[in-house]
């Protein structure tokens, strides 16, 4: 039997505020546990929550993005149940009237196709505190530093099919919330996570099959393992006879494996109610427009521009405006090198190999972009060669200095004396008759690739200082 996979993600991103959602207290990340958690937090009696304007603020911002429906009235309700890390013993969210309503984004497949997602909705929310079983001899320690931290839950519809598109799908809402600046999407400190919804369903069929839920995966390489992992044994539990019962499952990445939780609960579960100390968010006209005036440039107007306005192809677009800070990092590159698609293939090229290697982000590089644009200007006006140039960019990334400092310091500029260029041309094929006459008694079509030796042996000697495109000529000249 043919089986057809369903997905569909719940995506926490944490708001990119200084202070909490209901609280003043800080969300910086890393202080000591239980410093940060003030008596809102812990859900002392007497304290009341007061909403934070921003968090409205950066949920019509992301309304606004995915072309959704804003929710102008919308409510908080008390989502009961126990767990260490939560204080209250409720969690304040949004149920019936969420901030966000129904909208969509579009991800691009790997054969080149758009495919529409649809976004249920997406409500703000407190996050719980965070349980350490580390180091505790046997025992669970609980750090209320996060309590209170607010986060947009997104929740997609049931529409991806594969792995693979629900990748592509949490890439585009993370390349999203960054590019609004309403999320670091710092997946390493679990400023945005994801919960995949899994089931499997005979090929052709309209009713869903029952699902799993994969809680709290921090990573998109765990994202795509996780979900092919549950299919795989999903449809292996039915073919066998068994049957998939509903209920969250964890992912465990050191064995590649889910494995159960609990069962997974139903909404009638938590008892929501509307929270008695928070009054109704109502959105006015004035605020709705303040917001979508001051909209950012968003990541699909941003690789049309690019496309466009640089000449790159739509793959080279794309990976250069895959994060907010490649994207700028590449144009700054381009305007100060004057050739984008330089620019293009050095970003995507040398830049992006040196920092995997080093596992560094963009903002981390050491060679910033005014001194990579200015490296580059310097293969454009022919002052040195892009061979040259990767000893430059080397040196440059180890910090010993720009790019002209270093070509001067290492004598490094490029031979453009044609009269210098062809006495060492005249050397090489001096050198080795036996190739020169190979060469011309071979056929056009494999004298193309015999004549990278003689361009090899003329670099060599000239110690890669010569205009290849200049040897390239001269060459063909002379041996033909």
């Amino acid at each position: 039997m043919q089986w057809e996979t369903v997905i569909g993600l719940e995506i926490h991103a944490q708001l990119a505020t200084r202070s909490k959602i209901f609280s003043g207290a800080s969300t910086a990340f890393g202080a000591a546990p239980n410093t940060q958690a003030c008596n809102i937090d812990l859900g002392l009696p007497g304290v009341l929550p007061v909403l934070n304007r921003e968090v409205v603020r950066m949920a019509v911002r992301f309304a606004t993005a995915i072309d959704a429906e804003l929710g102008r009235r919308s409510v908080f309700a008390r989502k009961n149940y126990f767990y260490p890390d939560l204080p209250k013993g409720y969690q304040i969210s949004q149920y019936e009237l969420p901030i966000v309503g129904r909208g969509h984004v579009e991800i691009l497949l790997e054969e080149g196709a758009a495919k529409r997602i649809g976004v249920t909705r997406a409500h703000l929310e407190e996050d719980a505190g965070k349980s350490l079983h580390e180091d505790f001899h046997g025992s669970t320690g609980i750090d209320l530093n996060r309590a209170g931290t607010p986060l947009l839950e997104i929740v997609s519809e049931p529409d991806m099919r594969s792995a693979r598109e629900a990748v592509a799908y949490a890439r585009k809402i993370h390349q999203i919330v960054q590019y609004l600046g309403i999320c670091d999407g710092n997946m390493q400190e679990g400023s945005f996570r994801c919960d995949a919804n899994v089931s499997v369903r005979p090929m052709g069929e309209d009713r869903l099959g029952t699902r799993a839920e994969l809680k709290n995966i921090n990573s998109f390489r765990f994202l795509e393992r996780a979900i092919n992992f549950e299919v795989e044994r999903q449809i292996d539990l039915i073919e066998s006879g068994g049957k998939v019962v509903q209920e969250t499952r964890l992912y465990d990445a050191a064995r590649d494996e889910t494995r159960s939780m609990r069962t997974k609960e139903e909404a009638n579960d938590y008892r929501y109610f509307p929270d008695p100390d928070l009054l109704p968010v109502e959105l006015d006209d004035a605020f709705i427009e303040a917001v979508r005036s001051d909209m950012p440039e968003l990541p699909d107007a941003k690789r049309q521009r690019f496309s466009e306005a640089y000449g790159l192809s739509a793959y080279d677009a794309s990976v250069v405006t895959a994060s907010l800070s490649l994207a700028d990092y590449f144009e700054t590159v381009a305007e100060a090198a004057g050739d984008a698609k330089l620019a293009a293939n050095w970003v995507m090229g040398e830049l992006a190999a040196a920092l995997n290697k080093e596992n560094l982000e963009i903002g981390s590089s050491p060679v910033d972009a005014p001194r990579l644009g200015a490296m580059l200007r310097r293969i454009a006006d022919n002052t040195i060669s892009g061979k040259i140039a990767k000893q430059v960019f080397e040196a440059m990334w180890n910090g010993e200095g720009g790019a002209d400092e270093i070509i001067e310091a290492r004598g490094l500029k490029q031979i453009t004396d044609s009269g210098a260029i062809e006495r060492v041309v005249d050397e090489v094929i001096a050198a080795n008759p036996q190739q020169v006459e190979s060469y011309r008694g071979a056929e056009a079509a494999k004298q193309g690739k015999m004549l990278g030796f003689f361009v090899g042996q003329v670099m060599k000697a000239s110690q890669g200082k010569a205009n290849p495109k200049q040897v390239n000529e001269l060459l063909r000249q002379k041996l033909s």
